[in-house]
């Protein structure tokens, strides 16, 4: 789906992005592997690179603009142009409601979810339009993103906003041919998750009592569709929140 196509990854050294990232390179494309871990980056691109696709990685924090500019920059100039990205990096701090949490909860998770997403977006836009060619790009939002949780009070806001973000973009960029669509994942076994859940079996169980397909989501399972967004195969499709998890938004 993705043959010759450049594809840069943020958050890709772990869980949802760095399965994305590996997906997307069985599909042809070139990926950039971009993470504020550096030593695991290195180990993931290394890990595409022996599985015979094509990978590169930069250190890269997305709420440092000079670091996203860079990585943007390092995309470019290994590959020689950008296709396409997939903004997932993200964090979920809350701790309880709101009047149990300090407001630096809030202030992190705004900084790394929306402005994080908005630097990047903006980094990868600007590269889209000066190419000429249009492009795709695929945030990361979240269950949380269309429907609120219990205690997430800091993550539910921050995700809506990325919610918003998007389709605000993709209504601004439509006409350059720059497809802007989002992700709403529900429970996936990441190490996320994993903090969620707190590795307790049982708690793990009532989890997935809740979601109709009765388990959790494969991290490869987002990644296809994070491709599939990528790719020409979802060609008419921009300005949407797609969900993937397991059927918990459609009760």
């Amino acid at each position: 789906m993705l043959d010759g196509k450049t594809i840069l990854v943020t958050g890709a050294s772990s869980g949802i992005g760095r399965a994305t990232a590996e997906v997307v390179a069985k599909h042809g494309a070139n990926v950039v592997i971009a993470a504020r871990r550096s030593e695991l980056c290195a180990q993931v691109a290394a890990q595409i690179r022996a599985n015979g696709g094509n990978a590169t990685h930069v250190r890269a924090d997305v709420t440092n603009p000079t670091d996203v500019h860079r990585m943007v920059e390092h995309t470019i100039s290994t590959f020689g142009k950008i296709d396409g990205a997939f903004n997932n990096a993200g964090v979920l701090l809350d701790t309880g409601r709101i009047h149990e949490m300090d407001d630096d909860v809030l202030d992190r998770s705004w900084d790394v979810n929306v402005k994080g997403m908005w630097s990047c977006m903006k980094a990868e836009i600007q590269a889209m339009i000066e190419q000429g060619n249009g492009g795709t790009i695929v945030n990361d939002s979240s269950r949380n993103g269309l429907r609120a949780d219990i205690r997430r009070p800091a993550y539910t806001a921050t995700k809506h906003a990325v919610s918003g973000l998007t389709k605000a973009a993709a209504l601004d960029y439509a006409r350059m041919n720059i497809r802007i669509n989002g992700i709403c994942p529900g429970p996936i076994d990441t190490e996320m998750m994993r903090a969620v859940d707190r590795g307790d079996a049982d708690v793990r169980r009532r989890i997935e009592a809740a979601v109709p397909l009765a388990r959790y989501g494969k991290p490869e399972e987002v990644g296809e569709l994070v491709a599939w967004l990528l790719s020409e195969k979802a060609s008419y499709l921009t300005g949407q929140m797609v969900g993937i998890d397991g059927g918990l938004l459609a009760g």
